[in-house]
């Protein structure tokens, strides 16, 4: 019974990693860019590199005297995905 459950467990923190690793390799092709550390997953999107419009500059610039940025639609309307994992310490004194 208990080699069972070691086997299982072995087996599964060999795969964890391993399927991180996949993972950030498939979202690393596609036009998403992966973050990943104790405190959070995120995945958003990225401007495409082939996007006729903003030529994989992600916008361009627009206004007179005091330009702004306009954002291409290849990837300020898609979707991003925030996961929370372990809570962000709180800070006992100002950072200053």
């Amino acid at each position: 019974m208990i080699a069972r459950h070691l086997r299982g467990a072995l087996l599964l923190a060999a795969a964890v990693p391993l399927a991180a690793a996949t993972g950030a390799a498939v979202l690393k092709a596609s036009h998403l860019k992966f973050y990943a550390d104790r405190h959070r997953i995120e995945i958003t999107a990225r401007p495409r590199p082939g996007c006729p419009r903003c030529h994989g500059e992600g916008g361009w610039w627009t206004g007179g005297a005091f330009p702004e940025m306009e954002a291409c639609g290849c990837w300020s309307d898609r979707r991003e995905l925030r996961i929370r994992l372990l809570p962000i310490p709180a800070w006992n004194e100002p950072p200053f």
